[in-house]
């Protein structure tokens, strides 16, 4: 699951390789057509895109979660969320949500074609953090980072977007409590890198010397400290280095995920995480037995009005908007 691999390109599998404390993370992007009254393609079929596993609406009806975390940076287009423990979100459009799963959580991510006169392209990043084994059985933790709260790292070759890790200047937004992230002697930095073409951008050292550094290029081709990078391959490194991302003829753009190995054994099968065969073995015998709070929508692909705005509305039933 982890990547072992330092200081040269590899060619990106989907999902994209993990590189612990990291699992992995998925990359969508689709090119929706305009949505019909129901807010999904109606009779539209064209290549490009994918249902993944909704009938009406794309998305990922209610599904459970053990033992990690997610976070979700949505770049374009909109993710209507619902799970178990009472939350529910409508973002997009540079908005990132990051949820801790912890003992256990179900939820659902329907992609709404908002728009009924235009398309409604979708680019979407999900990345899987782990969490460590004191950790893994926490209480669910929702949490939104709205875009226009998120901070940006400007520099004179490009730009950073800064979900977590700290980056000159900026500095990130609270990770949730239980997060390996929430501990800055863990190093971890979530950054959307842009570099303008034919030029450069530096990201400094990382603090600690046990940080693993690893750079996935989605767009443009790019020389990393020497190495050429092209779309669809990544870069690994390990340690205290400074990485250089030089553009070709075309802007770059990359996911960033570094931090320090959690090291703990990982055992893995579907939406479960776990440290031992015997901890996932518990986690499907605890979700048979509890449904992780049971499920308290009216449908399993829950979507809210094409009207709703952006929002994210928590257990305790406050609301919030950007």
């Amino acid at each position: 699951m982890y990547m072992t691999t330092s200081n040269v390109p590899f060619r990106l599998t989907h999902p994209w390789q993990g590189t612990d404390p990291f699992l992995f993370a998925v990359f969508h992007q689709d090119a929706f057509p305009a949505g019909d009254a129901d807010m999904g393609p109606g009779s539209a079929r064209p290549e490009g895109w994918s249902m993944y596993h909704g009938r009406k609406i794309p998305g990922f009806p209610a599904h459970p979660h053990r033992g990690f975390e997610t976070i979700t940076l949505v770049t374009s287009g909109h993710v209507d969320h619902t799970d178990s423990v009472g939350a529910a979100a409508r973002y997009g459009q540079g908005d990132a949500q990051w949820l801790t799963t912890g003992g256990g959580v179900t939820h659902s991510e329907m992609f709404p074609l908002i728009n009924e006169d235009s398309p409604n392209p979708l680019e979407l990043f999900q990345i899987w953090l782990n969490l460590p084994p004191e950790s893994k059985t926490v209480p669910a933790e929702f949490t939104m980072q709205w875009g226009e709260d998120i901070p940006v790292h400007q520099a004179e070759g490009g730009s950073v977007r800064i979900i977590a890790g700290a980056l000159g200047d900026a500095t990130p937004l609270n990770p949730p409590v239980n997060s390996w992230a929430a501990d800055p002697a863990h190093d971890v930095a979530v950054w959307l890198v842009e570099v303008k073409a034919r030029q450069s951008l530096t990201l400094p050292a990382a603090k600690n010397d046990a940080t693993r550094r690893t750079l996935y290029v989605f767009s443009g081709n790019a020389e990393v400290e020497g190495s050429t990078v092209t779309a669809g391959w990544g870069y690994q490194q390990i340690g205290q280095e400074s990485t250089e991302i030089t553009a070709g003829q075309e802007t770059v753009r990359a996911l960033v995920l570094q931090g320090v190995p959690i090291g703990a054994p990982v055992h893995q099968h579907g939406p479960f995480v776990a440290n031992s065969h015997a901890e996932l073995q518990q986690a499907f015998i605890d979700y048979q037995e509890t449904r992780f709070g049971g499920w308290p929508w009216p449908t399993t692909e829950e979507v809210f009005p094409r009207d709703a705005g952006r929002f994210a509305r928590f257990p305790d039933g406050s609301e919030q908007r950007p």
